[in-house]
């Protein structure tokens, strides 16, 4: 059993209790519609505001079904690279709105612009609704700006943001990187973290198990690498690649195969295990000091990847 008493401190014990007043751990037996407003009100409550300077402009990427979109520009932008950002929320919940301030602090603290991706949502549209709009976006990103692109993204986000990568191997202008925050990237759910940490603070085997049928209706996608990254057969040619990963969280494992299969096809891949924190510790990064250090440590990868630079 383990002993989450000695693994998490105080501060993120604070932060894991917060988030459940307001997002109960039972949440996903509720409609919908019901976790959509629970959890909404949650991003609220955790809303930081926006630094000193930074702009936001809500727009559309004209597809057919048209993609929402918000871009985040710094008073003083560092032009290497700007950064698409796919949100988090198990592929039901979130939307430009709850990673608002996310953004706006990556903006501020990189310089670079950066574009937040309001795809599509199971189990209105299931997969790969999500997965086509991600694609689009990048697409639309390559075309519009001169500048690289750069993917991130957390949680449902960082599978979106590791399967463009996989889908845009051959494209012309490919991303220059990609950051992936405690992603879910389809890894073997009978070991490693999915065992240790089943029935993790914030995150369990069970919430994984609804989230995955929810995002496909319920169909067996086995082996299907724009759902699940790690089920290429392939990982040659693939951006360099930053995934941060947090101890106690089930998913925590597949970042550590991920890194090793592209290490082992010759790529650049940095896997690291935030010990102590918990799936959803970004929000905790101005109480925390756990999440506050690894936010530093994302910013910083973000910040070196745009560049072109490698130092892992």
């Amino acid at each position: 059993m383990t002993d989450y008493k000695t693994l998490i401190d105080a501060e993120t014990w604070a932060f894991i209790e917060r988030t459940n007043s307001y997002y109960p751990p039972d949440t996903i037996d509720y409609t919908i519609a019901e976790q959509r407003q629970i959890y909404n009100r949650m991003c609220r409550e955790f809303f930081a505001g926006y630094p000193q300077g930074v702009t936001a402009e809500t727009t559309a990427i004209a597809t057919p079904w048209h993609i929402p979109i918000r871009v985040y520009r710094a008073p003083a932008p560092e032009a290497a690279a700007m950064v698409l950002y796919f949100h988090g929320g198990g592929f039901i919940l979130g939307g430009l709105d709850s990673h608002d301030d996310l953004c706006a602090e990556l903006c501020s603290r990189t310089g670079y612009e950066v574009v937040s991706v309001d795809y599509r949502l199971a189990p209105e549209h299931l997969h790969p609704a999500a997965f086509d709009d991600a694609i689009c976006a990048f697409e639309w990103a390559a075309a519009t700006y001169e500048r690289p692109v750069l993917l991130c993204g957390d949680s449902a986000g960082g599978n979106l943001a590791a399967a463009v990568s996989h889908a845009t191997r051959g494209h012309a202008r490919k991303p220059i990187g990609q950051i992936l925050v405690y992603p879910g990237l389809g890894g073997d759910s009978s070991a490693g973290s999915y065992v240790t940490h089943a029935e993790a603070p914030m995150l369990t085997a069970r919430d994984l198990v609804f989230y995955r049928d929810i995002r496909t209706g319920g169909e067996d996608r086995t082996g299907d690498l724009t759902l699940w990254p790690l089920a290429d057969a392939e990982f040659a040619n693939l951006p360099p690649t930053v995934v941060i990963t947090a101890e106690c969280d089930p998913l925590s494992s597949d970042g550590e195969a991920y890194r090793d299969r592209i290490v082992a096809a010759g790529g650049r891949a940095w896997w690291l295990e935030e010990p102590g924190l918990v799936h959803g510790y970004l929000r905790a990064r101005h109480t925390a000091g756990r999440a506050r250090s690894s936010f530093t440590r994302i910013v910083d990868a973000v910040a070196i990847l745009g560049r072109g630079e490698w130092i892992w």
